[in-house]
């Protein structure tokens, strides 16, 4: 991307990727410990209200990278601010649904708007700064992301005890009005990256069929007939988007993306399923335990919030310091050490009970931070390390992807899980036991997926 001079300085676009990095998930982090109130005040059940989450990550898996083309060959800069004042408005919006309906369709619309933040922060980000110094940079754009995860407990589970859940969105269109001036300021105007111009229109469909059907199947096996058969046709439809792009990368039409990018990187190939297996194995860690607190050890949410903020927090103080360190240290190394650190714990949470000591749910919360802060930030710096500078658009796209994707399909094996075990009942209905087997259960599959990713993560360190 060619960029005019920004008189500012680089510490003035790092402020605004943190600042956005913190927005988003402090949104959704809070919002996390409304959910047995949400549950309550519109009358539905557990797998239904799981929904307020899917919606909005599948929406991020579906336009990330859509949203990454068109910044690189129309603005990022312009895309970014876009970004950023619709999920400002979408949330103050939020505030006055009238159904969970409602909710869900502005929260897949906010969605829409997040996937244009992360395709391009980060892009802007490292724009902005040396190679030598990317891995440090993106290690404060990555504790940022894990200080909005860790205020997002606190304020949300004081909001939501205070005020109600409305409040939490309101908090949310503050500070994205906040976000919006300070990118505004600080990030300077731009020319496309991308030499190509125009838009794959077929491909663009393609893809974000691919996702939304595969996404929505997924995540309906417990509930719908129908969903192995739509789980099916989206995986078919993304078979059929990587070869229409392969037909069209050696021509002069516009892709969507350059399928040559996998295929001539294993590096860049195998660090982005490790991050799809490992977001997908570690995202409903919160979700989960935000329930266990509140459901079956009857912690107040204000107080669960208090204490889900230890995961985090050790993500947002380490994170700077992994992020430097794979600068130094080959990625992918830092990267596979999390992953296992991740698997460990995450069979650590399937043996907790309604007996089990609090002190030992916040060591693991506390471990597991440990192992994310080793794998995001390195992780991430080698997927960009693979590319050139024209491409970081939409490689910041496909990790966007892959980390929502990876979301969505850990937060679908849980629907389908607590369809499952629990059936129609809510959370607040169903017996301790059967509660403990839906989240003993669900572990137990995750730390499966985080040790298949482990391999991928590992495979990766063979030489190009």
């Amino acid at each position: 991307m060619v960029e005019k001079t920004n008189p500012g300085g680089n510490s003035q676009i790092l402020a605004a990727a943190m600042i956005t990095s913190f927005m988003t998930t402090f949104m959704s982090s809070a919002l996390n410990l409304s959910v047995p109130s949400l549950e309550s005040y519109f009358g539905v059940n557990a797998a239904y209200v799981s929904w307020i989450v899917s919606s909005y990550t599948i929406a991020v898996a579906a336009m990330s990278l859509p949203m990454g083309k068109v910044s690189d060959i129309t603005s990022r800069r312009t895309i970014f601010l876009t970004g950023i004042a619709g999920f400002g408005l979408l949330s103050a919006i939020s505030i006055f649904a009238p159904s969970i309906g409602v909710l869900m369709l502005l929260r897949t619309l906010a969605g829409t708007c997040a996937a244009m933040i992360f395709a391009t922060n980060n892009a802007i980000l490292i724009s902005a700064f040396p190679h030598s110094v990317q891995g440090k940079m993106l290690g404060y754009s990555v504790a940022a992301t894990y200080i909005g995860l860790t205020a997002g407990p606190v304020a949300g589970g004081i909001l939501n005890s205070t005020f109600g859940w409305r409040s939490i969105f309101a908090v949310s269109a503050v500070i994205s009005a906040a976000a919006f001036l300070a990118a505004f300021r600080a990030v300077p105007d731009d020319e496309p990256a991308s030499q190509i111009s125009g838009i794959d229109t077929a491909g663009i469909v393609f893809y974000i069929s691919s996702i939304v059907i595969s996404l929505f199947g997924m995540t309906s096996l417990g509930s719908l007939a129908a969903a192995p058969y739509m789980l099916a046709s989206g995986i078919i439809l993304l078979i059929a988007f990587f070869v229409h792009e392969s037909g069209r990368e050696n021509s002069d039409k516009p892709t969507v993306i350059r399928v040559s990018m996998f295929r001539q990187s294993r590096t860049f190939t195998f660090s982005c399923l490790a991050a799809l297996l490992n977001y997908g194995a570690t995202f409903a860690i919160s979700y989960e335990m935000s329930i266990y607190l509140q459901i079956i050890l009857g912690i107040p949410s204000e107080r669960a919030g208090l204490m889900l903020i230890i995961m985090p927090a050790a993500q947002a103080v380490l994170s700077p310091f992994t992020g430097s360190l794979s600068d130094r240290i080959r990625p992918s190394v830092l990267a596979s050490i999390g992953m296992g650190i991740c698997a460990v714990t995450l069979l650590l949470y399937s043996r907790i009970n309604d007996n089990t000591s609090v002190i030992y749910i916040m060591t693991v919360m506390g471990i597991t931070g440990t192992g994310f802060a080793l794998f995001s930030s390195p992780n991430t710096n080698a997927i960009l390390s693979c590319v050139s500078k024209k491409d970081y658009g939409v490689a910041n796209s496909i990790i966007a992807t892959m980390r929502t994707y990876g979301q969505s399909s850990g937060m679908a094996i849980l629907s389908s899980i607590t369809a499952f075990v629990l059936g129609t009942g809510t959370l607040e209905s169903s017996p301790h036991s059967d509660i403990l087997l839906m989240m003993h259960i669900s572990f137990i599959t995750f730390a499966c997926i985080c040790v298949i990713g482990l391999f991928f993560s590992l495979a990766r360190d063979r030489r190009d």
